[in-house]
């Protein structure tokens, strides 16, 4: 009993001592932060941007007034269907690349689809611009086929499509990674059984790629739910989300209310991923 008490002592000292770096990074950079805005969201905004350290609930409360409920509003339905539309872009593109494509072509369609990160986001935001303005690409486009103009730069459209861009990778790849394991066999079987493609598909393989879809949709809805480059630049003040509000009361040297706002939108994030976490949870239990 001794020998074996000493073991898990050993044991656990050796587990703490190869988890230290993490968790003192996780402390630092991560939970620290964390701290560092609470404090600030307590405070009040001072004279000339100085911060005056009476505590408080007031920003909170100023975050929820009727004045900023259209920005939250606008940054979920922008967010929403930014996922909904790269789920619908990306869930066939990476069947395609997973049960359709050959072995040789995979590696090589797979690093397309990743070769905008090659390429800075700021960069690439300007590109858009270029493109949705007036006399841009896009319109010229419109003309060639005999349509009319359309006002796409400065809008909700623009920004989704902004978007759409730079998140779809991040549908894709998770969605890629879980259909590549599904069990071939499984589909012979539906098959086998008198299963139609299109029953075989909905019954069978979105089940099994349950894992890939929640993952996707994670990471497209909360980096967009946060967006404030592409809001900024090709919204403007019209299309404004919670992202650019937080970064234009920080440029204002409004701290407190920032980090408020800032807050706010994590504790959200915080609660959309609780509920994916559940989710999958749940789907691997009946697994």
């Amino acid at each position: 009993m001794s020998d074996s008490g000493n073991r898990g002592r050993s044991d656990g000292a050796r587990a703490a001592a190869l988890l230290s770096p993490s968790l003192l990074w996780i402390a630092v950079f991560f939970v620290g932060p964390l701290l560092v805005m609470a404090a600030y969201s307590l405070a009040r905004r001072g004279a000339y941007g100085a911060v005056n350290w009476t505590l408080g609930l007031q920003n909170y409360v100023q975050a929820f007034d009727p004045l900023y409920l259209s920005v939250y509003g606008r940054s979920l339905w922008i967010a929403t269907v930014t996922t909904v539309l790269c789920f619908a872009v990306g869930y066939p593109t990476a069947y395609a690349i997973a049960m359709k494509v050959s072995p040789r072509w995979k590696s090589t369609l797979l690093v397309l689809a990743v070769v905008p990160f090659w390429t800075s986001f700021l960069v690439r935001t300007y590109a858009w611009r270029f493109m949705l303005q007036d006399d841009g690409l896009v319109n010229a486009l419109f003309a060639w086929v005999g349509l009319p103009a359309q006002k796409l730069l400065y809008t909700d459209t623009a920004v989704m499509i902004g978007q759409v861009y730079a998140e779809l990778p991040f549908m894709i790849l998770p969605l890629y990674a879980a259909i590549e394991r599904l069990d071939r066999r499984l589909l012979e079987a539906a098959s086998d059984l008198g299963a139609s493609r299109v029953s075989r598909f909905i019954h069978v393989t979105l089940p099994l790629t349950k894992s890939g879809i929640i993952a996707g949709i994670v990471l497209v809805f909360v980096p967009s739910l946060g967006a404030f480059i592409t809001p900024d630049m090709l919204g403007g003040a019209k299309s404004m989300m919670i992202g650019s509000l937080i970064q234009e009361q920080f440029v204002q040297r409004n701290q407190p209310f920032g980090a408020a706002l800032g807050n706010v939108l994590a504790i959200a994030v915080i609660v959309l991923l609780v509920i994916a976490w559940r989710a999958g949870a749940r789907d691997e239990a009946r697994a």
